[in-house]
């Protein structure tokens, strides 16, 4: 049985092709309004779930998996152990005074979530067709001005690239920004599918070396770095923000934000480049979903000092649009 503690494994075999069953249906784990980080301006922020990356220190571990889940809320729990009188075989394991659920069960957990009668027990996202999720966006549209918008995040949001395409047409009907959040692990020709209705492409470039990058995340970073240089070669290069998140002794290193630096600046020196702090809150999010967190240490995020010290190098080797907050 395979029980919802598992271990976050990171040499699962992950593939680039590897997306949601259902293509006219989204499956979403979170919708956060009035988010300030995710693009210009108040934005709508939607989670879409499933990620083919296994990264460490993943901020987001709820969206890993690309099936729709039962989580626990140990918080909401009052220990009335009603679920494991309703279970079905195979089920659930009751132990540690809590429900374990068996992930590879294929007949859903409905009847637990409705037997709860704390609401301790509920599934992880909810799925959407197009219109459905476009009214949801819409319900924001008034605080959008002044380049507010939508950000399709994840999880890696072109795992339901077929279903992305479509929403993001009716956004552009609609007359809004629309953003992404991706790796661009993803196969070409679903890129080249939503690149014209993209206005803002944040691109997470994490680790240059290709090696390293699959010890980190389960995927090497060439194909990645393939589809960055063709954004950045393309007509929609001036659309894109790169990204790299600073994870104490894995992507904050002197070598490897050189590195990427100079990758970028062979491609295209104007792209804008963004280095995120590390952190430290992630950790928090694993015991609710009951996955070990990647990272050993209790580090925090760093300093004024340090941040410029990674600043430095960026500019140093010749990158002409650093953000700095």
């Amino acid at each position: 049985m395979k029980k919802s503690n598992e271990k976050l494994e990171l040499n699962e075999e992950v593939k680039i092709n590897e997306k949601i069953e259902d293509s006219k249906k989204a499956l979403v784990f979170d919708v956060k309004r009035f988010a300030v980080h995710d693009g210009a301006g108040l934005r709508t922020t939607v989670f879409f779930k499933g990620c083919p990356l296994r990264c460490k220190w993943c901020q987001n571990p709820e969206g890993l998996s690309a099936k729709k889940r039962p989580i626990y809320f140990k918080n909401s729990c009052i220990h009335c152990r009603i679920c494991e009188k309703v279970s079905k075989e195979n089920q659930i394991e009751y132990r540690d005074d809590r429900p374990y659920f068996n992930l590879d069960y294929k007949e859903g957990f409905d009847n637990l979530i409705k037997a709860c009668p704390s609401g301790a027990i509920r599934y992880d996202s909810k799925e959407y067709v197009v219109e459905e999720l476009l009214e949801k966006i819409k319900e924001d549209q008034v605080f959008f001005r002044n380049d507010g918008g939508v950000t399709f995040s994840g999880g890696e949001p072109l795992m339901q690239g077929e279903f992305l395409v479509e929403i993001l047409k009716r956004c552009k009907e609609e007359g809004i920004h629309t953003a992404i959040e991706t790796t661009m692990f993803a196969p070409l020709e679903i890129i080249e599918k939503v690149l014209p209705y993209l206005d803002l492409i944040y691109i997470d470039l994490k680790v240059f070396d290709e090696k390293l990058h699959e010890e980190c995340t389960g995927v090497s970073s060439k194909v990645i770095k393939e589809h960055i240089k063709y954004v950045l070669e393309s007509n929609h290069r001036d659309k894109v923000i790169i990204r790299t998140p600073l994870i104490p002794t894995m992507t904050a290193t002197d070598e490897n934000i050189r590195s990427i630096a100079e990758f970028l600046v062979g491609v295209y020196p104007e792209v804008r480049y963004e280095l995120l702090n590390y952190n430290p809150l992630a950790p928090s999010k694993y015991e609710l979903v009951d996955l070990e967190y990647g990272l050993d240490e209790d580090y925090k995020m760093f300093g004024k000092d340090e941040m410029q010290h990674f600043y430095d190098i960026v500019e140093q080797v010749g990158l002409k649009n650093l953000i700095i907050e």
